[in-house]
């Protein structure tokens, strides 16, 4: 009988160490940026260890879908998703993820801009918490704007835009132009213009395909004005780095996640840059979109659904933990309330002591939603050709080059075209 006791007490406190260990699946900079909030998880469920593991970007999305496909095998408690690939997760394996209404995360809807849902809930399931957000905005050299005369403060259009790249051509002789496009590698300003003006690949209920709607046609048209104006290079992700160090461009149009690029990549031009906000299509109009941003999810298989719901929470819900994030790591955060915290009322030295935190999640409430659906990386692909052949000139207008492309994404996705 002793022993029978003793083997149970045994079984007990194996399950119970089990059960107060939490594994959690990220990438880059996000394991110490999430590492920071454990102690303060830590003091609401004392004893439950937390191994929160790099596992590389890419290693994280196809592990995911090869777990969800073997039904939840070695998946981890915590899973971070981009919220663009998503929805791959949420379509192909519906079961794979916990819906965390079961939880409670209902009630944290009103804690997050709209945009930010647009692409973690199906079926009215909510299948992930909002962790980081790129909301966009120019980054700018203010040494090279001040060279050229040009005044920040009277950009508030793309024609403005234009119009002070123009300038700066002038000034420096063709050698310095306002920004960097990733022509034929990515449509990534094709993206942040749609959706600054409320139009993407597909329709908010994922249900047709949209890209040819006037918005996204605006969009492009606007793009192909930049680039036949002159004022943006042509580079990908290497080259848009090569010319800020050289300082060869003086602006970077990006979600706002790019700060952080630009201080680790040029170091020595600190104080030199500054930020204000993404153009508008026409005066008034809005000046925000989106790039970029990530969320929490939790695996069906976890064993720890609750405790690590109360993670996910401590972690994105927690105001002093996102300012913390932001402050030490870059991260912007999808958290209304932090709009409330006067950390973002500091200046970042690199920036020249501009409270640049204050402007850019000052735009989280205008981000017009966007979905991306599951078929999200088959439409990029489509429309970073489209985009590169209407720049090369081999479309008659932006409207033709989308037609084209909707088709083709239609044709790829089974998806029809909006009428």
């Amino acid at each position: 009988m002793k022993r029978l006791t003793l083997f149970l007490a045994v079984l007990a406190l194996v399950g119970f160490s089990q059960a107060q260990t939490l594994r959690v699946w990220v990438w880059d900079i996000n394991k110490p940026a999430l590492e920071s909030t454990i102690a303060s998880f830590q003091e609401l469920h004392p004893g439950v260890e937390v191994i929160i593991e790099d596992i590389g970007n890419q290693n994280a999305f196809d592990r995911g879908l090869a777990g969800c496909a073997a039904g939840g095998i070695d998946l981890p408690d915590v899973y971070l998703v981009e919220n663009n690939e998503a929805e791959v997760f949420w379509a192909q394996f519906p079961d794979c993820f916990t819906d965390l209404r079961t939880l409670g995360a209902e009630a944290l809807r009103p804690a997050f801009p709209e945009f930010k849902w647009a692409e973690l809930m199906m079926d009215g399931a909510i299948y992930a918490i909002p962790y980081d957000s790129g909301p966009t905005a120019i980054f700018y050299r203010r040494d090279l704007y001040q060279q050229a005369g040009i005044d920040v403060d009277a950009i508030e259009t793309w024609d403005d835009f234009i119009a002070a790249g123009q300038q700066m051509l002038a000034a420096t002789g063709g050698a310095v132009r306002m920004g960097t496009v990733a022509k034929g590698a990515d449509d990534e300003w094709f993206r942040m213009l749609a959706n600054q003006n409320g139009c993407f690949y597909f329709d908010l209920a994922g249900e047709s395909v949209t890209v040819n709607q006037p918005g996204c046609v605006q969009a492009l048209d606007t793009l192909k004005r930049l680039v036949d104006a002159g004022v943006l290079a042509i580079g990908g992700w290497v080259e848009q780095i090569q010319l800020i160090q050289n300082s060869a461009v003086a602006s970077a149009f990006f979600g706002s996640w790019y700060g952080g690029v630009i201080q680790a990549e040029a170091p020595d031009q600190a104080g030199l840059w500054g930020v204000y906000l993404t153009p508008a299509q026409e005066p008034g109009g809005v000046r925000a979109s989106n790039l970029g941003g990530s969320a929490l999810a939790i695996p069906a298989s976890s064993q720890n659904q609750e405790l690590a719901y109360d993670f996910i929470v401590n972690a994105l819900a927690n105001v002093d933990n996102q300012i913390h994030i932001l402050a030490n790591y870059g991260l912007i955060p999808s958290l209304l309330a932090t709009l409330e915290h006067p950390y973002l009322d500091e200046g970042v030295p690199f920036f020249d002591n501009q409270p640049v935190w204050r402007l850019i999640l000052g735009t989280l409430g205008e981000v017009p939603p966007a979905r991306g659906t599951e078929f999200f990386q088959e439409a990029r692909n489509i429309l970073t050709a489209a985009v590169s052949d209407y720049l090369d000139g081999r479309h008659p207008s932006a409207q033709a080059a989308l037609d084209t492309a909707a088709r083709q994404i239609s044709s790829a996705t089974g998806l029809p075209i909006a009428p």
